[in-house]
């Protein structure tokens, strides 16, 4: 297993080593339902879509419509996501919504084997299968905190992070071996399968989890919701990281949207090229997942944060610079994406850790909602914003002014409270 590094001493920090994280069984049916559910949501972002094509002939536009019915429900449900959340037991909702996953890539797989799937119903099946993940996500970020102590979030984030960096490019060629070799029917099946694994590993979490008290009242939802945003706005530390979140979802959504045009255009690279390049963020996501549980003890969460934040966003910078033929410009590009992916997991395991420690219980599901929502809303603005530039200053300059955008959330992170976290995690309301 890779992350049994995890567990090992902290000689020479002058603190006496952690209890292993992995002889806890509830934060292994944690850690296996977990990546059991990434790997089947990472499949299904290719496989879904790839039903449409392959089986219903769908053409560019519709393909990128049934994308946008898979992304939209972030958008819609996460803030509503986190207010269920902090009512009910994380197992509870993890283990719901590993069900109905499971229920809608069975009936999409049946339906494709069948010759029975039409291109509503999968549009339909992709929406859901986006909405149960966002419950699903914020409800595992969520029960991380109530399943361990606080002195291990730091080494539990970093392996379910981990797990979902290697799914984010596991899931992916899994499902196109899948369907190269068989169908994207049976790529659907695997899907399905992966939930049912989830469901089947978390269902068996036995920690005397307790029911919020304010779930044994009425719902009252937009209530909810209003004390989880002024939570995160009145507290410093959550403040910024909404704050830079935002910046990077933002300015990171206008760089991907110029460099996917950059690529081809630009640089001349064929699409394998320019998916092999992308691709090698991936592997070093990783690596960041492993040093994460490391150095933040070793050197103060905020230091490594800041620095992390600092070079792997400063990196991207040397793409516009680029100039030459494929053999000297993709492995250039390799090296930048995954030193790209090791020091933004890196700043994504701390910031989670860091985020978790500073706030309390109750309000864990809608503080993780409120984060989300504040960063992932804007990136449909930065992709419009990218798709401007380009068309009004060129491929190279345009790529040049959203890359350098990036930055400001390093800087936010270095303003803040964050920057002077030590080598101790704070609690709640000491950040």
């Amino acid at each position: 297993m890779p992350f049994t590094s995890f567990a090992a001493s902290d000689s020479g920090s002058g603190r006496p080593a952690l209890p292993n994280l992995w002889r806890d069984r509830d934060f292994r049916r944690l850690w296996v339902g977990q990546t059991a559910s990434q790997f089947g949501e990472h499949t299904g972002l290719l496989v879904l879509p790839l039903l449409a094509v392959l089986t219903l002939g769908a053409d560019a536009e519709r393909t990128g419509a049934l994308r946008a019915a898979g992304q939209t429900p972030v958008l819609l449900f996460s803030l509503l996501a986190g207010a269920w959340v902090d009512r009910w037991r994380t197992r509870t909702v993890m283990v719901l919504t590993d069900i109905g996953r499971t229920l809608v890539f069975a009936a999409a797989a049946a339906a494709g084997f069948l010759g029975l799937l039409g291109l509503p119903a999968l549009f339909a099946a992709v929406f859901l299968a986006g909405a149960l993940s966002v419950f699903f996500d914020v409800a595992y970020q969520a029960s991380l905190v109530r399943l361990v102590d606080r002195d291990q979030l730091l080494r539990g984030n970093s392996a379910l992070e981990g797990s979902r960096s290697a799914a984010q490019f596991g899931g992916p060629a899994l499902g196109g071996a899948l369907v190269s070799l068989l169908s994207a029917a049976a790529g659907a099946a695997a899907g399905a399968a992966f939930f049912a694994l989830s469901f089947l590993s978390i269902r068996r979490i036995r920690s005397g989890e307790p029911v919020p008290a304010h779930s044994r009242r009425p719902a009252r939802v937009r209530r909810s919701i209003r004390e989880g945003l002024a939570f995160v706005a009145a507290d410093a530390s959550l403040r910024s990281v909404a704050l830079a979140s935002a910046a990077f979802q933002f300015f990171f959504a206008a760089t991907m949207t110029v460099q996917l045009l950059f690529l081809p255009r630009g640089l001349h690279l064929s699409g394998a090229a320019v998916g092999l390049a992308l691709a090698a963020t991936g592997p070093g996501a990783v690596v960041g997942s492993l040093l994460a549980a490391k150095l933040p003890r070793r050197f103060g969460y905020g230091p490594v944060l800041v620095c992390a934040a600092g070079i792997g966003d400063a990196v991207l910078l040397s793409v516009p610079m680029l100039h030459g033929p494929p053999a000297m410009t993709v492995p250039v590009l390799l090296a930048v994406n995954a030193v790209f992916g090791v020091f933004g997991q890196l700043v994504n395991v701390t910031v989670m850790a860091v985020r978790q420690s500073v706030t309390p219980d109750r309000m864990q599901g809608r503080v993780a909602a409120t984060i989300n929502f504040a960063g992932l809303g804007l990136a449909p603005l930065g992709s419009l914003l990218g798709g401007h530039l380009a068309q009004e200053w060129g491929l190279r300059g345009a790529l040049l002014a959203v890359t350098a955008g990036i930055l400001l959330s390093p800087v936010l992170f270095a303003c803040s409270p964050l920057a002077r976290v030590g080598r101790s995690l704070p609690r709640a309301g000491t950040a």
